[in-house]
């Protein structure tokens, strides 16, 4: 298991905890990376309490030793790193935390900035290959309550070559969702380097404040890992921390009804498929060839399902910037197919539209509170272990 020389995730703390008592049975586990698999099944039965107390170690481990890393030169690109990447965006807290802080009224709620952010490969490859993903497009959103969205960013990324053996692999899989290719492409795609400098230079912090980057739970450690490796190659620091929009939206309710909301509620919720076809929802490309799989697209889905849900709960009135013009409620009965980019092995999943309307749509409970009886929450996969 690869890793960046001072940067460790949770499980990389767990199982460094393990060590002595996986040593004391006998077992031959001389580092961490071979203890391993060893971990992985204790680490999946832990509570979140418990992975938090992980989450802290590795927090403070990383930011004790962030600062003594090196720059180094760009590889694989053959052009220098641009000067603004080598400015470093410093880490922030827990999401609780850090909006605790800004959030003292309504209006600060209203006129918080969120980024929403998307990076899609082509497939998925096995553990085993040092390349998990191989980005292929990023899109990203600004989006307050208020305002709606009111910037995007999109590229298409120049990939890397595909393992030997695996090009078929990931060019099957690219063609069951986004359809871009590997090779052969029309349009100009943009390379590791200058991905990043754009989109730090589009989420640049404002009056000292820390943009947040926030994605879908299920595809976090897909964005994360695309956003490490671009960072590795261009020989910079990732300059990004990823949050849960599931968490966001949970934090919003909370903040307006004082009642949780389950989480595993919040994502089927976000798994609407009303503006699949919207005008100007999707990238150029992928709406002049019908495509419903665009990263930029998916980006844009979550800021409507957010304003549709929560603007007039905060008093906001809704705009061509909250939601696409020309747009129709969806009743609850409408029998539609949803279209999902799975974030494990990106096929293409056809479901019945039970959850077709957003979160705050009439008739539904207004938080979708837990009971005693509850709903356990869905750990991260197992891929999210793994250090990136």
């Amino acid at each position: 298991m690869s890793r960046r020389r001072g940067s460790v995730s949770p499980f990389f703390c767990f199982v460094r905890d393990q060590l002595p008592e996986l040593r004391r049975r006998g077992l031959p586990v001389a580092r961490v990376v071979d203890a391993i698999p060893h971990c992985r099944q204790a680490w999946a039965s832990l509570t979140e309490e418990e992975k938090a107390t992980y989450l802290e170690k590795a927090r403070k481990w990383n930011g004790k030793n962030r600062s003594q890393k090196t720059e180094k030169e760009t590889h694989n690109l053959g052009d220098p790193v641009p000067a603004s990447l080598t400015k470093k965006i410093p880490s922030v807290t827990s999401l609780p935390d850090a909006l605790a802080v800004s959030w003292n009224n309504d209006q600060a709620v209203v006129t918080d900035i969120f980024y929403f952010l998307d990076i899609y490969s082509h497939g998925k490859l096995p553990s085993q290959c040092e390349l998990r993903f191989l980005p292929c497009e990023i899109g990203c959103v600004r989006y307050s309550l208020q305002d709606g969205i009111t910037a995007d960013f999109h590229h298409f990324i120049e990939p890397e070559a595909p393992p030997r053996g695996f090009r078929y692999h990931c060019q099957a899989a690219g063609a069951e969702t986004h359809k871009i290719p590997i090779s052969g492409f029309h349009l100009p795609r943009t390379c590791y380097a200058v991905v990043l400098q754009e989109l730090l230079e589009f989420a640049q912090p404002a009056r000292g404040v820390q943009p947040r980057f926030f994605c879908r739970s299920n595809d976090r450690f897909r964005i994360s890992w695309c956003l490490g490796r671009m960072a590795t190659v261009a020989g910079i620091e990732s300059p990004v921390e990823l949050f849960a929009v599931e968490d966001l939206i949970v934090e919003l309710y909370l903040k307006k009804y004082l009642k949780e909301p389950s989480k595993t509620w919040v994502s089927r919720k976000l798994d609407v498929c009303l503006w699949d076809f919207s005008s100007n929802t999707r990238c150029k490309w992928h709406e002049e060839n019908d495509i419903i799989c665009c990263a930029l697209a998916s980006c844009k889905k979550i800021a409507y399902c957010i304003s549709r849900s929560l603007a007039n709960v905060y008093g906001v009135p809704l705009t061509a910037a909250h939601l696409p013009l020309g747009v129709s409620h969806c009743d609850q009965s409408t029998s539609t197919g949803i279209v999902k980019l799975d974030a494990g092995c990106q096929k293409m999943k056809a479901e019945s539209s039970g959850y077709d309307r957003p979160f705050g749509a009439p008739g539904d409970s207004p938080c979708g509170v837990k009971t005693s009886l509850g709903v356990k929450e869905v750990s991260y996969r197992e891929e999210e272990l793994l250090h990136f």
